[in-house]
């Protein structure tokens, strides 16, 4: 077993989870290399809102999580996230005090308003057991830092670079040593036991053998972009990928190799979007995300949503505005017909009056990578004249510019219609005051395809962020860590896999780390 170098610790992936692996693994002692695929760091996390699922009570947690994964992911490896969400908040503000950064709590800011509203806004997603005690964490501004300018690649929500930032800013004071445009191929094992000694790595044309002397941490993120693992592991096709290019499954084909177990491969978290017209443009573009709802409180739902899902027959077929919208979502537009041989909803067809249009961004773009951000104009116009939404001065005419049975869309409108002069949707349920009529021309209208957020399944994790294989048993010395091989194995929890990066992360580092250090060889560099 020779190698080019060697670390205690190597760390794939540079996001949040990659980056508080390799944190915990350098405070803990160890000598740690935190490699990156791009050319950029941040991966899908930087893109997000950054707003850090945070626990009050760790009963009430984990009563939460194991509802929602509805028997689909150990007990242990709940209480480890739901003990990490209780003491998120803190482990924020002492990371914080690295650049000064400022973090408030949903709590905190919501201090002046009413109690029944604070307490509504800071429960989970659905209303299991537990779910009360659920807020929110994040930084909301580091003094004297432009994240824009600190990232200026990074398209998507804005707390997401600042809570990146401190973390980025701890992993170089740390003295991690970090390789950009680093790709890790594969694990390196002793035949005999499995037992992880290491990770190739390729970089540009060079590819090295970097021995792990402790151990090695898989947080390389999901499959979004893996073309061939989506039409082998997901039932509907296309599943478009919402931003993280990088994300090419390569963590779970490593573990694979060494036997690893597999969960949660089905779960996706995503909702609908548009494809932009540039074939060159590599991600789908998702409907503007709108705030949720906690079900049976449909009522009190105000902001509006201006447009309604159509197949290809002018028929709609689920609530446009789930209560969790930018997760489930996705799932109806899965749908195959047996008859048509067809998926009938994926496009499914957006549809909204001039009135609609005029409302808020209808699309929000998201990417982090080097000349690829793409900014949605305020009133939609600009996306009119690219081409990504269709006009018609009539329905007639919309429907023939979107391939569509003009009698079907006309009949598909005017029963939406009738059911907004009613004030109900009878037929699947939307909250009554986010429904808007769909009346004033022109109208507006685009294919909208099944888009994934972010994947939840990879290899199997225990409550030590070990990887696990087929017969149960660790894999020795390989830990994972945030999206790749998720917890979250039925309903996902908003902020949730933010707060999974930091705690898996946290685990994985520390426990790899406190492993001992084997003897390796490495090679001399060749003298001219």
């Amino acid at each position: 077993m020779h190698f080019d170098e060697s670390f205690d610790v190597v760390v794939a992936g540079f996001g949040l989870a990659g980056g508080m692996a390799a944190l915990a693994a350098a405070q803990s002692g160890a000598r740690t290399l935190l490699l990156e695929k791009s050319e950029v760091p941040g991966g899908l996390s930087i893109c997000s809102y950054g707003a850090v699922r945070s626990a009050l009570d760790f009963g009430d947690a984990y009563a939460y999580l194991r509802a929602s994964n509805a028997g689909r992911t150990p007990d242990d490896v709940l209480e480890a996230l739901a003990r990490g969400m209780c003491s998120i908040e803190a482990q924020v503000r002492d990371l914080a005090r690295i650049n000064g950064a400022v973090v408030r709590s949903s709590i905190e800011q919501d201090v002046l308003g009413d109690g029944a509203s604070v307490k509504k806004r800071n429960r989970g997603n659905y209303p299991f057991p537990g779910t009360e005690t659920f807020y929110h964490t994040a930084v909301v501004d580091v003094p004297g830092v432009d994240v824009k300018q600190a990232y200026p690649w990074a398209n998507g929500g804005p707390g997401g670079p600042m809570l990146f930032k401190v973390v980025h800013d701890h992993v170089l004071r740390a003295g991690v040593e970090l390789r950009l445009a680093s790709a890790v191929t594969r694990l390196i094992a002793a035949p005999a036991r499995r037992e992880v000694c290491g990770v190739a790595v390729s970089t540009g044309a060079t590819t090295r053998r970097i021995a792990a002397r402790r151990g090695v941490v898989l947080a390389c993120g999901g499959f979004e972009a893996n073309a061939e693992m989506k039409s082998q592991f997901l039932e509907g096709q296309p599943m478009l990928n919402a931003a993280a290019r990088c994300n090419t499954g390569d963590g779970i084909r490593m573990a694979q190799d060494l036997g690893a177990k597999l969960w949660h491969i089905w779960h996706v978290h995503g909702a609908y979007g548009f494809r932009h017209v540039d074939p060159d443009y590599p991600y789908a573009i998702r409907v503007k995300r709108l705030p949720d709802w906690f079900p049976g409180e449909q009522h009190e739902v105000r902001l509006k949503m201006p447009w309604i899902l159509l197949d290809r027959s002018g028929r709609r077929f689920m609530s446009e505005h789930q209560p969790y919208t930018q997760d489930t979502a996705v799932r109806p537009l899965q749908h195959f017909d047996p008859v048509t041989q067809s998926f009938p909803r994926n496009p499914a067809y957006l549809i909204c009056d001039d009135e609609g249009r005029r409302m808020y961004p209808l699309g929000k773009p998201t990417s982090n990578d080097p000349g690829v951000g793409y900014a949605w104009s305020d009133d939609n116009l600009k996306e009119v004249e690219l081409g990504i939404l269709k006009r018609g001065s009539s329905l007639r005419e919309l429907a023939l510019a979107l391939g569509l049975e003009p009698e079907a869309l006309e009949a598909g409108v005017a029963r939406w219609n009738a059911l907004c002069d009613r004030g109900v949707d009878a037929d699947f349920g939307r909250p009554p005051d986010g429904m808007a009529p769909i009346r004033t021309p022109p109208f507006f209208g685009a294919p909208v395809w099944a888009v994934i957020s972010n994947t939840q399944g990879g290899p199997v994790r225990d409550a030590q962020c070990r990887v696990i294989d087929a017969y149960d048993a660790p894999i020795p010395r390989l830990y994972s860590a945030g999206e790749l091989g998720s917890a979250f194995g039925h309903l996902y929890l908003s902020g949730g896999n933010i707060a999974e990066c930091m705690v898996t992360g946290g685990i994985a580092g520390r426990n790899a780390a406190a492993l001992p250090a084997r003897n390796v060889t490495v090679l001399a560099p060749s003298v001219p």
